[in-house]
């Protein structure tokens, strides 16, 4: 029997070759699944990714293999500007994948290129607000949010910790009532005053996905039960109705497998199995415009 599951917060890149707060970030050799991350090496892909290209072909197998039906491809300042690949992706498998465009906002001039963006085919405009400075909000960026709006465009967007940048989203989702808003990374769920990120979701179009939360709380591992209890926390503030669940693939799956990154929900006892599809699909499915989803089998393992 088959199942449908939505990752609703992945990445794709060709390659990384970037520079973040005037350090770069950029694959090594010989074995290019690591990075110099900020000054440091890191492991930035599973070590059988030589090749540091971390492509939709691969993600699809990981999919296809976890029995994930559709994922959504967010974009970020440390990955570089991947525009191009993710509308050749989008155009290529527009029924498993939604992917973000991505305007260079740390320049002005960002809102042409947004709209730019938009007209070439993109249905979502990412802003990783944790990487720009604290008062993010702009008239530029204002007139972005408007235009986004108008277009029916979905924002997706990562706050600093805690509640450093609520107070401006407020703003923008009391100008664009209409415009639909992911917030990623849970809220940053293990630090200080999450809550207040996951209360945003009290607003209509407003919703919240847990990308990266097995990063999180990766000092307790699987099968993260402190991760239970706080998307159960969140639904309790926000409704079940709210909240999707999403990896933050591959750089999670440097530490645990991609199946692994959502079955700590499934196999949860705490969950009833409404909340399970509500969280996994139901409301990906709704938010992002997913049409029919293809239904994966399992395939048993050589070593069952």
């Amino acid at each position: 029997m088959g199942q449908y599951i939505i990752d609703a917060h992945a990445h794709l890149w060709l390659n990384v070759d970037t520079v973040v707060n005037g350090s770069p970030i950029h694959s090594l050799e010989p074995n290019r699944s690591r990075s110099m991350f900020f000054g440091e090496e890191r492991q930035m892909l599973p070590p059988y990714m030589t090749d540091g290209q971390n492509t939709a072909e691969r993600f699809l197998s990981n999919m296809d293999y976890a029995q994930v039906s559709a994922a959504v491809i967010t974009q970020e300042f440390i990955d570089g500007v991947q525009n191009a690949y993710l509308m050749q992706v989008q155009q290529h498998y527009p029924t498993r994948f939604f992917c973000f465009g991505m305007p260079e906002l740390r320049k002005k001039g960002f809102c042409d290129e947004a709209k730019s963006l938009i007209d070439k085919g993109f249905r979502g405009i990412k802003v990783p607000a944790a990487r720009l400075p604290w008062q993010f909000l702009n008239p530029e960026m204002m007139q972005m949010m408007h235009l986004m709006e108008e277009r029916g465009v979905i924002l997706g967007i990562e706050l600093m910790d805690g509640d450093a940048q609520v107070g401006q989203m407020e703003e923008i989702i009391q100008e664009c009532p209409r415009l639909k808003i992911a917030i990623g990374h849970f809220g940053m769920v293990t630090r200080p005053n999450w809550m207040s990120q996951i209360r945003l979701a009290r607003h209509e179009n407003v919703y919240v996905e847990s990308g990266g939360i097995t990063w999180l709380f990766n000092d307790e591992f699987y099968p993260f039960p402190s991760a239970i209890r706080a998307i159960r926390e969140a639904a309790d503030k926000v409704g079940w109705q709210k909240l999707m669940w999403g990896s933050d693939y591959p750089r999670t799956i440097t530490a645990i497998t991609y199946k692994m990154s959502y079955d700590f929900v499934t196999k949860s006892k705490e969950l009833t199995d409404q909340e399970k599809a509500l969280f996994l699909s139901e409301n990906a499915k709704r938010f992002f415009g997913f049409g029919e989803l293809i239904e994966l089998p399992y395939i048993k393992n050589m070593s069952e």
